[in-house]
């Protein structure tokens, strides 16, 4: 699959598939707060595992995505 045809599914997906535009969403989010950490000269202990914590969930709803956009493409394939 191309970049074009990935950054087509994503917005098919987004549209119309509601868990998919749900993590999508939950990404976003704790990506802002990710960004909100990294504005700060200095993280607490606490902050430092936030962010870290921040980056697996990040991840985690990053990997669920390309499952559900890998699938769809899947089940939608000309072939």
């Amino acid at each position: 699959m191309s970049g074009a045809e990935a950054q087509e599914i994503r917005h098919l997906l987004l549209s119309s598939h509601d868990q998919y535009r749900e993590l999508s969403y939950l990404h976003h989010t704790l990506d802002d707060r990710l960004h909100q950490l990294t504005e700060k000269q200095y993280l607490t202990d606490s902050e430092q595992l936030e962010e870290v914590t921040l980056k697996k969930r990040k991840l985690a709803l990053k990997d669920q995505m390309e499952r559900i956009a890998s699938e769809w493409a899947r089940e939608h394939s000309h072939n």
